[in-house]
């Protein structure tokens, strides 16, 4: 019988599981623009410790693996920003992506009073912008990542979160 991913509040004991998930989970990424600095590969694992105790930080289970995990934290304007949603390849298209995102959203809207969400993706990640805009994201505007990688920024308002699926 197998198991089923199941979604929650991440702990202070998931910061390892979910460092390296990331890790793996956006080398992928960094091919698609050759560049292998980008933010989610260079972050250290005491400031994912640190975002799991300040911001609203999700993680997908399987058994006791981390298998899929999302971050985010309101702004000074309202508006959430949600990052480093990823999921462990060999999950990957089976919705773990969209229901951590509407538990992110649910949270930020419900416990942290955001009114809008707002997350950045790479310009070449098509499959990233599939799923944002299957639940409901719309492109805003661009921007130019830390690393240098150009970047699309996609928002919704916070009362469409419950659309996600």
């Amino acid at each position: 019988m197998g198991m089923s991913v199941t979604i929650s509040a991440a702990t202070e004991q998931d910061a390892e599981q979910i460092f390296r998930l990331q890790y793996l989970c956006f080398q992928s990424e960094a091919a698609l623009y050759g560049n292998y600095r980008i933010d989610p590969l260079v972050q250290t694992l005491d400031s994912v410790r640190e975002e799991v105790a300040s911001d609203c930080v999700f993680v997908a289970r399987l058994g006791d693996e981390v298998v899929g995990s999302v971050r985010g934290r309101v702004t000074e304007d309202g508006s959430a920003a949600i990052g480093k949603l990823c999921v462990h390849p060999r999950l990957q298209g089976h919705g773990i992506g969209a229901r951590l995102l509407r538990a992110a959203e649910s949270a930020l809207a419900e416990d942290r009073g955001a009114t809008r969400f707002r997350l950045f993706t790479g310009h070449r990640s098509e499959g990233n912008l599939r799923l944002y805009r299957r639940v409901g994201y719309e492109t805003v505007g661009t921007s130019k990542g830390a690393d240098g990688v150009p970047m699309i920024v996609l928002e919704k308002p916070a009362g469409t979160y419950a659309a996600t699926a």
